[in-house]
């Protein structure tokens, strides 16, 4: 049987540029307001018979805002920044631009400390790879959009460098069919079956 996994990406507090690694703030006025406008249009994904989230507080609240009551996955947490927790990519280029080049460079490379790029992507794409089917075949997940561009690359086995031309926007879906090591993107109209 093969599982159908819709990703759902958390509202977002900041613009991107503003965006901090492994940030844990909940959703703020303007991300609640985009939740709101776009609940209805999501809601129809409660119907999975597996509902999951990332742990951070806006991956929750948007799960919870959207009626899904998801289960928190460890595995779908934001990469690992070690020391870099909480800075901008701005903040950390400022304070030490050699380690985030080699981090940028190499998928191995973790000079912050925290786990490499390809630790990241072997983590959620595990995550991926042991769904249960006999649950069910249709999950929905929400997710920071680092989590889910992880997701892709695994899914697709995308050379890792691939993660960074990944956009993943808030609030957007992306889906993924198939089990085990064999996954396909799927892309849906307005009309889904």
């Amino acid at each position: 049987m093969a599982l159908r996994v819709t990703f759902v990406a958390a509202a977002r507090n900041s613009p991107m540029l503003a965006e901090r690694f492994e940030d844990d703030r909940p959703l703020d006025q303007a991300a609640w307001g985009e939740v709101q406008r776009v609940v209805g249009d999501l809601l129809p994904l409660a119907a999975a018979e597996l509902r999951y989230c990332s742990p951070t507080p806006r991956s929750r609240a948007t799960g919870d805002a959207l009626g899904y009551a998801p289960l928190v996955q460890l595995a779908l947490r934001d990469c690992d920044m070690g020391r870099w927790r909480g800075f901008t990519l701005g903040e950390a280029m400022a304070r030490e631009p050699q380690a985030v080049d080699a981090w940028l460079a190499d998928p191995w490379s973790a000079p912050h400390g925290g786990e490499s790029l390809l630790t990241f992507i072997s983590r959620v794409g595990g995550w991926l790879d042991t769904r249960p089917v006999e649950d069910g075949d249709r999950i929905v997940a929400v997710a920071e959009p680092s989590v889910i561009r992880a997701a892709l690359v695994y899914a697709l086995k995308a050379p890792p460098a691939s993660y960074w031309n990944i956009d993943v926007r808030p609030l957007s879906t992306t889906t993924v069919t198939g089990r085990h090591g064999r996954w396909n993107l799927r892309f849906e109209g307005a009309l889904q079956s």
